[in-house]
């Protein structure tokens, strides 16, 4: 069953951008909102009542559906590829100038990046709608009562959304907003939530597999990448597993400096929920690790946490040259079938965006050498259809 909104995501030509409600079938006592929701953040202390979000002992057969956030995902959503475990070069200035365009971190090559630069006051007006229909349904659906993969999802995309609606409005701005994972984003049920309370208030204590933190989008480089694909209680599994070994197998992720074992700051933030120790860390990262970086773990002693990169993850670090080309051109190199929705006829700007433009040439050097050495860089997701309750997914826990 469709959501029953009249609202559909349109990428094309960005323009008249708008997404449908998320609402699932079997959920005729929802509501769905009719008008957009615009939300103030506001940086409150940590809320009660999170023990109401708690997954029920018993559960009804029941599936959100987020068709038209795959759609906008797809659009705008950038794929950088897998890392290659090499730092990017260092950027040098502009001939001319001693200035440097756009991103030179290190890890500028790594993670997928948010086109924030091309989303019109019309798109961020539909995602501010999209997150207030998340927010209603959330709110009029018994979520504790749905199947575990279920509300994984939909605490997942609904963390997601409302960190790119918040950097959205904010932007152009060169790093990501720490202050945002206190700030109040959401309210579901009546609960004022932050990214933080998502993370460390409801999805970490009620699940015990550590690979629930990859899915949580940061809006920073050093981060988890964002994926191209909404999360479903059909694909929730295995896409957390691929943006797992994506992040594990990366230089932002685990890297040996200094004679220790340097691991993000997201394994520091869930220690007490999935890592006693040290032993227990390693064993995680080793699940997951390619043979060089298991190798790694398995050869360093000491393991220190690395500050987060706090860059954007954008196209441009926030510079407000105009654009290049379309996004179109980004995203599939021009040849876009008739099926994605996309079009290259959309508004080309007079002058080039040099951020974009050295990034965009970066990561196709990048890419041939991923493929030189035989490292995947597409994926498969099996298990997203329509399924029952004996052919279902296995459940993350």
């Amino acid at each position: 069953m469709k959501p029953r909104s009249s609202l559909k995501f349109v990428a094309a030509a960005l323009a008249a951008t708008s997404l449908a409600s998320p609402l699932a079938a079997e959920s005729a006592s929802v509501a769905v909102p009719t008008q957009s929701q615009t939300r103030a953040p506001s940086v409150s202390s940590a809320p009660s009542g999170l023990a109401q979000f708690t997954p029920a002992a018993q559960r009804r057969e029941h599936r959100i559906d987020y068709e038209h956030w795959d759609e906008a995902l797809g659009w705008f959503v950038v794929p950088m590829g897998p890392s290659i475990r090499q730092g990017a070069p260092r950027v040098d200035p502009m001939t001319g100038t001693r200035r440097i365009f756009g991103h030179e971190s290190r890890y500028r090559l790594e993670g997928n990046r948010v086109a924030f630069s091309y989303l019109t006051p019309e798109i961020m007006s539909a995602i501010t709608q999209y997150r207030a229909d998340l927010e209603r349904v959330g709110s009029e659906l018994d979520l504790t009562a749905i199947p575990r993969n279920e509300q994984l999802a939909f605490w997942i995309n609904l963390h997601n959304v409302a960190v790119i609606e918040a950097l959205a409005r904010q932007y152009p701005l060169s790093e990501a907003d720490a202050s945002l994972d206190d700030t109040k984003v959401v309210t579901v049920g009546g609960v004022d939530l932050s990214p933080r309370d998502i993370r460390e208030g409801i999805v970490y204590p009620n699940w015990n597999d550590p690979k629930v933190m990859y899915g949580f989008w940061r809006g920073a480089i050093g981060g988890p990448s964002i994926q191209r694909l909404a999360y479903t209680g059909g694909n929730v599994d295995a896409l957390l597993s691929l943006s797992a070994e994506e992040f594990v197998n990366s230089l932002r992720g685990v890297e040996r400096w200094g004679g220790a074992l340097r691991v993000s700051p997201i394994y520091q933030e869930a220690a007490r929920f999935y890592f006693d120790d040290s032993d227990t860390l390693r064993a995680h990262l080793t699940q997951y690790a390619r043979d060089d970086v298991r190798e790694l773990v398995s050869e360093t002693e000491q393991v220190a946490y690395k500050d987060l990169e706090g860059d954007l993850a954008d196209l441009a670090r926030g510079e407000s040259q105009m654009l290049l080309v379309p996004l179109t051109s980004i995203v599939c190199g021009g040849s876009c079938s008739p099926s994605t929705g996309l079009s290259d006829a959309m508004p080309v700007r007079n002058r080039p965006n040099l951020a974009i433009q050295r990034l965009m040439q970066e990561r196709a050097t990048k890419l041939e050498r991923a493929r030189r050495q035989g490292i995947r860089s597409g994926m498969v997701i099996y298990g997203d259809g329509d399924y029952s309750a004996a052919d279902a997914p296995p459940e993350v826990e």
